[in-house]
């Protein structure tokens, strides 16, 4: 089953649990935020921008880069996730999606 990577599949899921392995930890982050951009007027039509921001715990600062997230529900996807704040009580990510709506969306193979 593929899932799309929209703002509206991530909106579907705000305050539930993804988890990665960080180098054989499993690492919980949850889905805490999603976040639209409304278009500009310099852009071209039909673009998909939007964020979405995990809470992650303060045991563990992810590094900016490539991860993969299994989420119950969407399955297995890549994201590429940049600490934007935090301390020892815990940490925030954001991803940032911005590209050309299609007859269909992006998709990735769920697991």
């Amino acid at each position: 089953m593929a899932v799309a990577l929209t703002e509206k599949e991530f909106s579907q899921h705000v305050n539930t649990k993804f988890q990665l392995n960080l180098d054989g930890q499993e690492v919980d982050l949850e889905l805490v935020e999603v976040k639209g951009y409304l278009p500009q007027a310099h852009e071209q039509t039909a673009m998909e921008r939007f964020s979405v921001f995990f809470d992650g715990p303060g045991s563990v600062r992810l590094p900016q880069r490539l991860y993969a997230l299994q989420h119950e529900q969407m399955g297995e996807f890549e994201i590429f996730l940049v600490p934007i704040s935090g301390n020892e009580k815990g940490f925030r990510y954001e991803a940032v999606f911005n590209y050309f709506r299609k007859s269909e969306p992006p998709a990735v193979a769920g697991g």
